[in-house]
């Protein structure tokens, strides 16, 4: 059976390689991935992005951002329960919806970017915060180079965003991203 680590790194491969043999206007992908031993329920923000699904261990979720995309957000919601697409979590609810349409409830790690409007000349930024708590690790990768690892939020998240230390990163515009929880 593979390491969840060379799971990971294939699966980030494969996203690569469809990333960017795809034709299309200037986008960005972001591929979540859920290296948890438990069921984590993504959320995305703005709602454009999907708003958020279920992941169980070992699942992934391909999230489309539109060139241009500005103070957007994926974070990992857990302890759900949801019927009929309403319920509740107990880190990270978004009032109570699966597909969130407001931004989630602290505790949540936070992978923060803003894509730029064309790759030719625009950057992308990104950043992982725990401004408003910690609940799950993770790592934010950018296919053209750059990653965050924020293990806890303390010590383990040196290059995060912390209140008043605000650590972001930039990129060539329209690049990819792999968001993992639990890496």
């Amino acid at each position: 059976m593979a390491s969840p680590v060379s799971t990971s790194r294939v699966l980030f491969a494969l996203f690569l390689l469809v990333a960017l043999t795809a034709a299309g206007a200037d986008a960005a992908n972001v591929l979540v991935v859920n290296n948890c031993p438990f069921t984590v329920w993504p959320a995305a923000f703005p709602p454009e992005l999907g708003g958020g699904t279920q992941l169980n261990p070992g699942q992934t979720w391909q999230v489309p951002v539109p060139a241009g995309t500005k103070g957007s957000r994926i974070w990992a919601r857990t302890g759900c329960i949801f019927f009929n697409n309403n319920g509740r979590c107990v880190t990270g609810d978004c009032a109570g919806a699966l597909r969130c349409e407001v931004s989630g409830k602290p505790p949540a790690t936070l992978a923060e970017f803003t894509i730029g409007e064309n790759a030719s000349n625009d950057m992308d930024y990104f950043d992982v915060s725990v401004v408003d708590g910690f609940n799950v690790p993770m790592d934010f990768v950018s296919s053209t180079g750059g990653a965050i690892r924020c293990r806890d939020p303390g010590s383990g998240c040196a290059d995060g965003s912390h209140g008043g230390a605000a650590r972001v990163h930039q990129c060539r515009g329209n690049s990819d991203y792999q968001v993992t929880f639990c890496p």
